[in-house]
């Protein structure tokens, strides 16, 4: 079985959450964006303003689940020089005021280039409660040591043999994906290897703002507690405060994040109070 930790805080929060009938605030920031030192100052303000998790974004070159307003956000990051080592540093100085649950958002590329069982190692090691990687399917959730053979196998220009197996996450969740256009077979697949909490995607197409929500969400949440107990967050295209009542209806967590990353492609450095108000507003929908 993988490794997880007797209480991860992703697992508190929502015990929490549930104790106090209340709904979850997820705010999603690029991590770097402007610069790491005010991804801490975001974070921390988030959680003040009432988030109950953080989501952070890694920064990648090719990131093709996401709209235009991550995307450069991710390419700002890049700019400003953020690396896979300064994440988790930044996180780390977060920890040092902060035990608000964090779970990375990242692709695979960067996690299998950085050494899969490592990344996880340090990840945990810095504080990091849950990893979100977009492009990793459930069939595909192979030992990091597989996967770092596999590595060093392709450079050398052989093949290695993919078996299945169970993740040493070094006390770290991961958070799993589901689309509206996903079959039931296929959430059943899922959700048997989610920890933490299932991500439902409101809507197919990439992150980004709407100006409506899609008319099946409570009855596609219903659909997935049927495959699992665990909390069910809803994320892409929330973009205010009525919008996210009306998904934490239905939810047990609602994410925001482009409307969040476009005050501060917006405002830059100077971003906090922007982003702390409309924090704020959501998070007082959310919780109300």
């Amino acid at each position: 079985m993988a490794l997880v930790p007797v209480k991860n805080r992703i697992d508190i929060c929502f015990q929490r959450l549930r104790a106090e009938k209340r709904k979850g605030f997820i705010p999603y920031i690029c991590a770097g964006d402007p610069d790491l030192a005010a991804t801490v100052d975001l974070a921390l303000a988030l959680e003040k303003s009432g988030a109950d998790l953080v989501e952070l974004g890694l920064p990648f070159s090719d990131p093709l689940a996401d709209g235009i307003v991550n995307q450069l956000a991710a390419q700002r990051a890049l700019d400003a020089g953020t690396t896979v080592r300064g994440v988790f540093d930044c996180v780390r100085k977060i920890r040092e005021k902060s035990q608000i649950p964090i779970v990375l958002y990242s692709y695979l590329n960067p996690i299998f280039q950085f050494g899969f069982e490592n990344f996880h190692r340090e990840a945990g090691g810095a504080g990091i409660d849950g990893l979100l990687i977009l492009d990793l399917p459930p069939e595909e959730e192979i030992s990091g040591a597989k996967l770092d053979r596999l590595k060093r196998s392709s450079s050398q220009g052989s093949a290695v043999e993919q078996t299945g197996g169970e993740v040493d996450a070094g006390g770290v969740y991961h958070i799993r994906l589901i689309a509206p256009t996903t079959p039931p077979e296929r959430i059943k697949t899922i959700a048997a290897v989610a920890r933490g909490f299932i991500y439902y995607v409101s809507r197919e197409g990439v992150t980004g703002a709407r100006e409506k929500l899609v008319s099946s969400l409570e009855e596609k949440i219903a659909q997935l507690r049927d495959f699992s107990e665990l909390p069910v967050a809803v994320g892409f295209g929330i973009s205010n405060a009525e919008q996210a009542r009306e998904v934490a209806r239905y939810a047990d967590a609602v994410v925001v994040g482009s409307a969040i990353v476009d005050l501060i492609a917006t405002h830059g450095k100077k971003a906090v109070t922007k982003v702390s108000a409309f924090a704020r507003s959501l998070a007082d929908a959310i919780h109300g």
